[in-house]
């Protein structure tokens, strides 16, 4: 049985349909997911993510313990600020990609999808063997509630005294919204400015409500997870399970930059990213663009520009609302990887032509 979200009372009263997403029953949309992603793109969404997980890691030794436990290096995130990273096993495999907030200088909370919950718990837990340190589940203990678009800045200012000009892209602090205590930080997936809110579970409806209520003279919509993946699509944003997975190292999905060999700490991983970054690329991520109104999908077989054989296959793909065309991103040879390759997808059997091009397909203005 699907674990429900704090808001699933909400969801119902907005007509939303369900979908269950890592053991968990999430609105997939309200009326019109297109509705819903223009809303975003124009003037501002709010979603439910409390299916994330929080985990927290506090101690002396926390930032040493995660530069160990992570690629990246957290120990020089100041207090305030975020990071993202990614988490990898032994062989370079990336078991999550995560963002971690540093709330106060022996404190911080690591935020990782539902689907890797557990994987990420437990990795943390027995990395941290060695650590003054203690790691704690905390996911229970937290609602999320994001507010994205150009517009959520007008909308959280109205509901709280936080000062929103002071706080940066991928920062953080404590902050009150309708009376409630929480934390508000300036991070988000969809490409667009905005906002994720995290608070106690039994609040939740309370900021939720406020925020809907600040929202209607913008024009915000509730929003649905069917729109956040095409939000993250267009944005070129990498989702678990399709452009990341165990066996693909972060420099095959070309976020070899979050590596830092530099960091003094050993890292696990490290040996096998160091071999893999020395390496010849064979397969590689690019975004591929269409025309007309079919759309490559996930696992649908990309085929080279003489025909024959598939060379690789599309991680995921949609039709833009925003750009009215068809996108995907593929692993393909680095043969086939330039910018303007002509490629094909194979459709439910008919060839959808499309064109490499740079990621993102999308970027703010």
């Amino acid at each position: 049985m699907s674990t429900p979200s704090p808001l699933h009372e909400v969801h119902s009263e907005l007509g939303a349909s369900f979908t269950d997403f890592a053991g968990w029953s999430m609105p997939v949309r309200y009326s019109s997911e297109l509705a819903e992603h223009r809303a975003v793109r124009e003037s501002a969404g709010l979603f439910d993510l409390s299916h994330m997980a929080e985990i927290e890691v506090r101690g002396p030794q926390a930032a040493d313990m995660l530069d160990y436990a992570f690629v990246g290096n957290l120990a020089t995130v100041k207090v305030g600020r975020a990071r993202y990273s990614v988490l990898c096993n032994t062989a370079g495999g990336v078991l999550d990609d995560l963002v971690t907030y540093r709330l106060e200088e022996d404190l911080y909370l690591v935020v990782a999808n539902a689907a890797n919950a557990e994987v990420v718990a437990t990795a943390l837990t027995d990395r941290s063997a060695g650590f003054d340190v203690e790691v704690t589940n905390r996911s229970a203990d937290y609602a999320l509630i994001a507010v994205q678009g150009p517009a959520s800045a007008d909308i959280v200012r109205a509901v709280s005294d936080a000062d929103l000009d002071s706080l940066r892209y991928y920062a953080s602090m404590p902050a009150t919204i309708d009376g409630v205590d929480l934390l508000l930080a300036r991070t988000g997936y969809t490409g667009e400015d905005g906002f994720e809110l995290y608070c106690a579970p039994a609040q939740a409806r309370q900021v939720w409500d406020a925020l809907s209520a600040a929202g209607q003279e913008y024009g915000l919509l509730p929003a649905g997870l069917a729109c956040r993946d095409t939000l993250r699509l267009e944005a070129g944003m990498p989702l678990y399970g399709h452009e990341l997975t165990e066996y693909l190292t972060p420099f095959d999905a070309g976020l070899g930059r979050l590596v830092k060999f530099e960091k003094a700490s050993d890292f696990v991983g490290r040996d096998a990213l160091a071999a893999r970054s020395e390496a010849v690329a064979q397969r590689v991520l690019v975004g591929l663009a269409g025309s007309g109104r079919r759309a490559p999908r996930s696992g649908y077989p990309v085929v080279g520009p003489d025909g024959g054989e598939s060379i690789g296959e599309v991680t995921s793909g949609a039709l833009s609302p925003t750009l009215g065309y068809p996108i995907g991103m593929a692993y393909v040879p680095v043969e086939y990887s330039d910018v303007g390759t002509e490629l094909s997808v194979d459709v439910r059997g008919k060839s959808l032509p499309v064109e490499v091009v740079a990621l993102p397909f999308y970027r703010r203005s």
